[in-house]
């Protein structure tokens, strides 16, 4: 028996797609003979992957696909066709009314996608959610065998430290606000920079934000943020843009604090990114946020700029309410460390294959 992968995409760097990297390396550890079919990819990632199109010469009764479901492709319709036994993990699609103002095709796809969720109800062996907020949308729509697998993760890369040319750019010791994200409507960073606007005028004067994350194709959604920050004229904010993975390491080495104020989330890689590197976490508590900190970091039940300006003020004030704070995150990241979800995946495995 064989398990292999399906994926509308292989982008490099994004955590769907590092995800589809990791398993298939943990199912190469474990024996079974693994490959990931993809209707695009990254130039980079090419050696990693093969072309959708070529699974009927690879497709057995007694193999396992795990098909990673996250916005509507014709990757979906070769998934149904297929005799082979059938794992869905469904990463989320963010609700198409967030993106009506500024992104029409965004609109139309996430619209598409979330009516071909039902394509699948009957048709797939085991229906998984990354969280148990995802699980329930399934249920919700009438999948009957459904779990939880959280993004499996592999925080060792993590341990380096960046980008050294990124740390020069910021050499001046400034208290520094991060946020991670692309930048979409949903992921209200609005609402970062209001806090960061409050933090800095009422605080700290010598506080930085970066909002690290791919803005292109967004110009609408841009330009409105970018008008913001020049109305409440603040400086020290950094739109970084697409971002390496060096760079990405180099700005969580930079930040003191992680701010999300996002209004949908189906998981919330950086949320454990941040509490693998020891940076206090505050965040609203939208869609899975709340259930991917697992009783780490710091949720806000609802935005009020000011009072999160002046809660992580206090956490700046207070080194022993931080070190508790980061104690608290280093204990939520164990069901998310690579030998726990690697467990829970093998047994999904099993479970589909016993059938």
């Amino acid at each position: 028996m064989d398990v292999h992968q399906f994926a509308t995409s292989l982008t490099y760097g994004d955590a769907i797609s590092d995800e589809t990297l990791e398993i298939q390396s943990v199912l190469r550890e474990h024996g079974f003979g693994s490959e990931i079919f993809v209707r695009q990819f990254d130039p980079r990632s090419a050696a990693a992957v093969r072309d959708y199109r070529e699974y009927p010469r690879w497709s057995k009764p007694e193999n396992v696909v795990i098909f990673h479901f996250s916005i509507g492709s014709p990757v979906s319709k070769m998934f149904l066709r297929i005799p082979d036994r059938k794992m869905m993990i469904y990463h989320n699609i963010t609700p198409a009314g967030f993106f009506l103002d500024s992104h029409r095709i965004l609109t139309r796809e996430c619209y598409k996608g979330r009516l071909e969720i039902n394509m699948f109800v009957d048709k797939v062996d085991l229906a998984l959610g990354d969280s148990d907020f995802n699980r329930r949308e399934l249920a919700s729509v009438g999948y009957k065998k459904t779990g939880v697998l959280p993004i499996l993760m592999n925080f060792r890369k993590f341990d380096g430290p960046g980008d050294p040319v990124v740390r020069g750019l910021y050499e001046a010791k400034k208290t520094t606000i991060l946020y991670v994200g692309r930048v979409i409507p949903n992921k209200k960073f609005e609402d970062v920079v209001k806090a960061f606007a409050f933090y800095k005028k009422h605080f700290n004067p010598e506080a930085r934000l970066i909002l690290a994350g791919d803005y292109r194709g967004q110009d609408r959604y841009l330009a409105g943020l970018q008008d913001l920050i020049a109305k409440l004229r603040i400086a020290d904010v950094h739109l970084t843009g697409h971002v390496e993975f060096p760079e990405l390491l180099a700005y969580y080495r930079l930040a003191d604090y992680y701010l999300s104020m996002s209004e949908h989330e189906g998981f919330g890689v950086p949320l454990l990114e941040a509490f693998h590197l020891g940076i206090p976490v505050v965040a609203f508590a939208a869609g899975a946020v709340e259930e991917t900190m697992n009783g780490g970091g710091v949720v806000l039940r609802r935005k009020d700029p000011l009072r999160t300006a002046g809660l992580i003020d206090e956490i700046e004030r207070r080194p022993e309410l931080r070190r508790k704070i980061v104690e608290g995150q280093k204990k939520a990241l164990k069901p998310y460390l690579r030998e726990n979800v690697s467990r829970v995946l093998l047994a999904q495995i099993a479970e589909v294959a016993g059938k």
